[in-house]
């Protein structure tokens, strides 16, 4: 065999050994990127549906497991503290529903004796004021008190049939004579049929009432309120509508959040303790369905209560 055969037929060995590195180093970095792709999409999901999973790879590259592993350490201590996060928030609740209920013992005593001092002394406008005020503070820790055993999980709800017609019929009657004294115009709209929701009549009057009272106290400048009832697939909506002010979009975000009130975004002059509109969509959640805001100021605001529609089932023999 000559020298040329020979380089000849080295040169094709070494041609072919490299082609063979260079497609076993392809289908390694492809293998990695592969895996490293799968871990990037684990991540994704555990963190986008907020879940205790771990990252599992199956691999014998040392790199892959030990990055895996870290990332589970990661994922164990951010579980832990959650876990933990919840222990305290749900510790939190629960202290401030006892102080609350804490504080309204002695303050009712109080309000009991400011009573019977304004019966005696009529007269003393002095007097009439710091009742008028007693009873303010006692509406705001009702409400701490409502909002803390809300959040604590502490509310008793009896879900029934309730005709959702009646209810709004009546709530919004309840403010007739002071929507009359105020020269709203008002406008309802519940259809004749009935309609039926799951929920807890006590409930639904308390968020109906806390979105009336908001509509009459922030949208007083449109001097009109308007109610609608309205069904679309398994839902019913509850449309509360004023022309007030209104609500600028910055800040639409930001009136269910606790403590939150109205002066930033609607009358600037007017105080609110930021718990009516709270408790309203907790109350709402809890029943399963929401509370929903649409506004465009000086022209419309709307707050729609989103309720579960009662659904009779067939039952065949």
């Amino acid at each position: 065999m000559s020298d040329k055969t020979v380089i000849f037929f080295l040169v094709c060995i070494i041609i072919l050994l490299g082609i063979i590195i260079v497609y076993q180093q392809f289908v390694f970095t492809k293998g990695i990127q592969a895996k490293l792709q799968k871990i990037s999409k684990k991540l994704s999901d555990i963190l986008e549906n907020d879940s205790d999973e771990k990252v599992m790879v199956f691999t014998d590259n040392k790199t892959l497991m030990d990055l895996s592993g870290q990332i589970n350490r990661l994922l164990l201590k951010r579980q832990k503290i959650k876990t933990d996060f919840k222990k305290q928030e749900i510790a939190t609740k629960k202290m401030l529903a006892n102080i609350s209920h804490d504080i309204k013992t002695p303050l009712t005593v109080i309000l009991g004796y400011l009573e019977i001092m304004c019966l005696n002394h009529t007269e003393d406008e002095a007097l009439q004021k710091v009742e008028a005020k007693a009873k303010q503070v006692m509406e705001l820790i009702n409400q701490f008190f409502t909002l803390a055993k809300l959040e604590a999980g502490d509310t008793n709800i009896e879900i029934t049939k309730i005709n959702i017609n009646e209810l709004c019929r009546e709530n919004i009657l309840s403010f007739y004579e002071l929507l009359i004294q105020k020269n709203f115009v008002v406008d309802i709209s519940i259809p004749e049929q009935d309609c039926f929701v799951y929920g807890d009549k006590d409930i639904i009057d308390r968020i109906l009432f806390n979105l009336i009272s908001n509509a009459v106290r922030y949208g007083s400048d449109g001097k009109y309120i308007g109610l609608s009832l309205r069904e679309a697939n398994s839902y019913v909506y509850i449309d509360i509508i004023d022309k007030g002010k209104g609500i600028e979009k910055e800040f639409a975000a930001n009136v269910f959040e606790r403590l939150y009130t109205m002066e930033d975004s609607r009358n600037r002059n007017i105080q609110g303790n930021g718990l009516g509109l709270t408790i309203a969509k907790n109350l709402a959640i809890q029943l399963g369905g929401d509370i929903l805001l649409e506004s465009e100021p000086d022209v419309k605001t709307i707050f729609t209560v989103k309720l579960k529609k009662f659904v009779r089932i067939m039952q065949e023999f």
